[in-house]
Protein backbone atom coordinates (compact mmCIF):
# COMPACT_ATOMS: atom_id res chain seq x y z
CA UNK A 1 0.00 0.00 0.00
CA UNK A 2 1.26 3.25 -0.92
CA UNK A 3 1.26 6.41 1.65
CA UNK A 4 0.39 9.54 0.03
CA UNK A 5 1.15 12.93 2.06
CA UNK A 6 -1.61 15.46 1.14
CA UNK A 7 -1.32 19.10 1.36
CA UNK A 8 -3.90 21.13 3.40
CA UNK A 9 -6.04 23.79 2.12
CA UNK A 10 -2.74 24.78 0.04
CA UNK A 11 -2.44 27.22 -3.18
CA UNK A 12 0.01 27.08 -5.84
CA UNK A 13 0.22 30.63 -5.87
CA UNK A 14 -0.71 33.12 -3.04
CA UNK A 15 -3.71 34.95 -3.35
CA UNK A 16 -3.96 38.42 -4.47
CA UNK A 17 -6.07 41.41 -2.94
CA UNK A 18 -7.58 41.53 -6.44
CA UNK A 19 -8.51 38.17 -6.51
CA UNK A 20 -9.80 37.91 -2.98
CA UNK A 21 -12.18 40.49 -3.92
CA UNK A 22 -13.00 38.72 -6.90
CA UNK A 23 -13.74 35.70 -4.76
CA UNK A 24 -16.15 37.51 -1.96
CA UNK A 25 -18.21 39.37 -5.08
CA UNK A 26 -17.98 35.26 -6.52
CA UNK A 27 -19.51 33.46 -2.98
CA UNK A 28 -22.05 36.49 -2.93
CA UNK A 29 -23.57 36.21 -6.69
CA UNK A 30 -23.53 32.27 -5.84
CA UNK A 31 -25.25 32.83 -2.47
CA UNK A 32 -27.96 34.84 -4.44
CA UNK A 33 -28.53 31.81 -6.77
CA UNK A 34 -28.58 29.42 -4.20
CA UNK A 35 -31.57 31.79 -2.09
CA UNK A 36 -33.82 31.69 -5.33
CA UNK A 37 -34.09 27.91 -5.34
CA UNK A 38 -35.98 27.95 -2.32
CA UNK A 39 -39.97 29.34 -2.86
CA UNK A 40 -41.40 31.99 -0.41
CA UNK A 41 -44.38 31.66 1.25
CA UNK A 42 -45.79 33.76 3.92
CA UNK A 43 -42.54 35.89 4.25
CA UNK A 44 -40.43 32.59 5.07
CA UNK A 45 -38.13 31.03 2.53
CA UNK A 46 -39.55 27.17 2.48
CA UNK A 47 -36.46 24.86 1.93
CA UNK A 48 -34.01 25.60 5.00
CA UNK A 49 -31.29 23.34 3.04
CA UNK A 50 -31.11 26.47 0.63
CA UNK A 51 -31.45 28.93 3.00
CA UNK A 52 -28.24 27.53 4.84
CA UNK A 53 -26.56 26.47 2.65
CA UNK A 54 -26.76 30.54 0.78
CA UNK A 55 -26.11 31.94 4.48
CA UNK A 56 -23.01 30.00 4.48
CA UNK A 57 -21.89 31.26 1.55
CA UNK A 58 -22.23 34.77 1.81
CA UNK A 59 -21.05 34.95 5.22
CA UNK A 60 -17.80 33.92 3.65
CA UNK A 61 -18.12 36.50 1.00
CA UNK A 62 -17.93 39.10 4.15
CA UNK A 63 -14.74 37.00 5.46
CA UNK A 64 -13.13 36.89 1.65
CA UNK A 65 -13.69 40.74 1.70
CA UNK A 66 -12.04 41.67 4.61
CA UNK A 67 -9.17 39.01 4.03
CA UNK A 68 -8.79 41.03 0.51
CA UNK A 69 -8.57 44.08 2.57
CA UNK A 70 -5.77 42.92 4.87
CA UNK A 71 -3.94 41.23 1.46
CA UNK A 72 -3.62 44.81 0.55
CA UNK A 73 -2.29 46.12 4.05
CA UNK A 74 0.23 43.38 3.15
CA UNK A 75 -0.16 40.64 5.12
CA UNK A 76 -0.19 37.19 3.45
CA UNK A 77 -2.33 34.62 2.55
CA UNK A 78 -0.83 32.06 5.34
CA UNK A 79 -1.37 34.83 7.82
CA UNK A 80 -5.27 35.70 7.31
CA UNK A 81 -7.02 34.82 10.51
CA UNK A 82 -8.95 31.36 10.56
CA UNK A 83 -11.19 31.85 13.42
CA UNK A 84 -14.38 34.48 13.24
CA UNK A 85 -12.16 35.83 16.80
CA UNK A 86 -9.41 36.17 14.25
CA UNK A 87 -10.91 38.15 12.23
CA UNK A 88 -12.60 40.63 15.20
CA UNK A 89 -9.23 40.84 15.96
CA UNK A 90 -7.83 41.94 12.71
CA UNK A 91 -10.54 44.50 12.10
CA UNK A 92 -9.53 45.99 15.20
CA UNK A 93 -5.83 46.60 14.55
CA UNK A 94 -5.87 46.84 10.65
CA UNK A 95 -9.07 48.58 9.49
CA UNK A 96 -9.65 51.90 10.52
CA UNK A 97 -12.42 52.71 13.23
CA UNK A 98 -15.61 52.65 10.90
CA UNK A 99 -19.23 52.05 13.06
CA UNK A 100 -20.61 51.44 9.68
CA UNK A 101 -18.46 48.39 9.00
CA UNK A 102 -18.44 46.96 12.63
CA UNK A 103 -22.53 47.02 12.76
CA UNK A 104 -22.50 45.41 8.92
CA UNK A 105 -19.82 42.64 10.49
CA UNK A 106 -22.23 41.95 13.43
CA UNK A 107 -25.53 42.17 11.37
CA UNK A 108 -23.94 39.37 8.78
CA UNK A 109 -22.77 37.47 11.66
CA UNK A 110 -26.30 37.88 13.68
CA UNK A 111 -28.34 37.02 10.64
CA UNK A 112 -26.86 34.82 8.36
CA UNK A 113 -23.86 32.50 10.48
CA UNK A 114 -25.67 31.63 13.51
CA UNK A 115 -29.76 32.05 13.18
CA UNK A 116 -29.82 31.58 9.00
CA UNK A 117 -26.65 29.12 8.57
CA UNK A 118 -26.73 27.16 12.39
CA UNK A 119 -30.20 27.30 13.00
CA UNK A 120 -31.89 27.41 9.74
CA UNK A 121 -33.76 30.64 10.27
CA UNK A 122 -35.61 31.20 6.97
CA UNK A 123 -37.15 34.87 7.75
CA UNK A 124 -36.78 36.79 4.64
CA UNK A 125 -36.40 39.77 5.46
CA UNK A 126 -33.52 38.64 7.72
CA UNK A 127 -31.70 36.50 5.24
CA UNK A 128 -32.10 39.66 2.66
CA UNK A 129 -30.52 41.98 5.26
CA UNK A 130 -27.66 39.95 5.46
CA UNK A 131 -27.25 39.91 2.23
CA UNK A 132 -27.30 43.64 1.58
CA UNK A 133 -25.07 43.99 4.43
CA UNK A 134 -21.98 41.92 2.87
CA UNK A 135 -22.66 43.44 -0.20
CA UNK A 136 -21.83 46.64 1.45
CA UNK A 137 -19.00 45.11 3.54
CA UNK A 138 -17.37 44.04 0.17
CA UNK A 139 -17.98 47.77 -1.63
CA UNK A 140 -16.82 49.77 1.86
CA UNK A 141 -13.69 47.27 2.12
CA UNK A 142 -12.53 47.47 -1.73
CA UNK A 143 -12.66 51.39 -1.57
CA UNK A 144 -10.37 51.50 1.75
CA UNK A 145 -6.69 52.30 1.23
Amino acid sequence: MKKTTEKKHSRKEPITPVQAFAEAHRFLKNAKETIAKSPIEHSRYQDTKYVREAAGIAYLSALRAMDAYLLKKGLRDDELPKSYEGYWAAKRKYIPLNGKLRDYLTIVYENLHIPAYYDGASSVVVVKEGFAKCKLIIEMLEKLK
